[in-house]
């Protein structure tokens, strides 16, 4: 009976631990599932993230239905866009951005872009980001963000303005048959149905969004609010450090290479000729549409090629000036300020039209609709006001925006680049 007693004992000692153990075993493997469903969701935070980081970069659409248009980039392939769709009250709202990055005046500068991303849709990057005024996020972009907004790619080299194909290079220069392609792609889509649209470009993207400003509200319904805004494309027929004329020259070269002067306005053509009409100066009187130029009155693009050009600057006085501000000479200075006061001249007219809108800053910078950094996020400011907040309440009509900095060096929320 002990014997008994003592067997009972043992085995309830064992079950006993036993038990304990299962328990500690449970317990243990209710921590690694615990363990392993903080991992998952960890995990899924982190892909949430890459996601919405993935989101930003815009995929490329290649337009193959163009080619039987004629609507081909300079080596033949199709044009292409990047869309990023509107959402809620933006779903009838377009910002139509068109993409910017120079121009080819001969054989060798024409054939080495072919090679480039602005010669050919197969060099073209195949997603892109969209910040500053392309920028899906309210805080970067507070009246735009929920758009529908669309970059066409520049392949044409002509500011989409040219219709030539050109026999001995073998080279097209489609970038007229480009934007009525792409444009008309963009209608069918949804935008023939639009409320608000805004036409931006940067630089050769920020003329050719003067040329075609016109142009595209032609194809709009008329109820539709439609303006256009043009980022560092105020181009100027300006004399250079030796006396010439560079960037006319260039501009003549251009025009005559791509075949660009019937598709320039004939508000100017009727009375200047084609190489005159490719500068923004002679145009932006003449346009219909409301136009808001954003421009640096020291725009280091044209200081570095257009004012002061290696060609021009034959014994190399400006080399260091041109890249760096604080380096320049009295002289130099005096020089700059006459392409300021230039500039200022050239908008005159323009910004007597209660319609436009002006933000001339005195910035060494070129573009600054783009960047994050210069659009909203510490955006250079004229009247306490920046370049967001300005253009939108231009766009909007919530304040007339006529804003023209006082000459370097007063303007201290400047980003200067050089």
């Amino acid at each position: 009976m002990a014997m008994m007693e003592r067997i009972g004992v043992t085995k309830l000692h064992h079950h006993l631990l036993l038990l304990v153990l299962l328990l500690v075993v449970a317990a243990a493997g209710g921590g690694s599932v615990q363990a392993a469903e903080e991992d998952e969701m960890s995990g899924r935070r982190r892909r949430s993230r890459r996601r919405r980081a993935a989101d930003v970069m815009v995929p490329i659409t290649i337009l193959n239905s163009a080619v039987d248009k004629g609507a081909v980039c300079m080596d033949g392939t199709p044009p292409a866009y990047h869309l990023d769709p509107g959402s809620g009250g933006g779903n009838r709202s377009w910002v139509v951005n068109l993409e910017g990055g120079g121009w080819c005046n001969n054989a060798r500068t024409c054939r080495f872009r072919t090679a480039s991303r602005h010669g050919s849709s197969d060099h073209m990057e195949r997603r892109i980001a969209f910040t500053g005024i392309m920028s899906s996020a309210a805080a970067d972009n507070p009246d735009f963000h929920s758009w529908n907004r669309v970059k066409i790619r520049y392949c044409d080299s002509g500011s989409f303005a040219g219709d030539a194909f050109n026999e001995g290079l073998k080279l097209q220069f489609r970038g007229q048959r480009i934007w009525g392609a792409v444009i008309q792609h963009l209608l069918d889509v949804g935008m023939a149905s639009a409320e608000h649209v805004l036409l931006t470009g940067c630089s050769a993207g920020g003329l050719a969004a003067i040329l075609h400003c016109d142009q595209l509200r032609a194809l709009l319904p008329a109820a539709a609010t439609v303006k256009c805004l043009s980022d560092g494309g105020l181009f100027l027929d300006a004399v250079d450090v030796a006396g010439g004329r560079s960037l006319r020259s260039y501009y003549g070269d251009v025009v005559g290479l791509q075949a660009v002067a019937p598709n320039l306005p004939e508000t100017c053509t009727d009375h200047l000729d084609a190489t005159s009409c490719f500068f923004p100066q002679n145009i932006i009187d003449g346009i219909k549409t409301p136009i808001f130029l954003l421009n640096a009155a020291y725009d280091v693009w044209q200081i570095e090629q257009s004012l002061a050009p290696n060609a021009a600057d034959t014994s190399g006085t400006w080399r260091v000036c041109k890249f760096n501000r604080a380096a320049c000479n009295a002289s130099q200075l005096q020089f700059l300020q006459g392409f300021r006061d230039q500039m200022v001249a050239a908008v005159r007219v323009f910004s007597e039209s209660r319609s436009n809108g002006l933000f001339i800053n005195s910035c060494f910078a070129h573009c600054q609709s783009e960047l994050t950094a210069t659009w909203n996020g510490g955006s250079p400011a004229l009247q306490n006001k920046g370049i967001a907040k300005s253009v939108g309440d231009w766009y909007f009509g919530r304040a007339e925006v006529k804003a023209i900095d006082c000459p370097y060096p007063c303007d201290k929320t400047c980003h200067n680049i050089i």
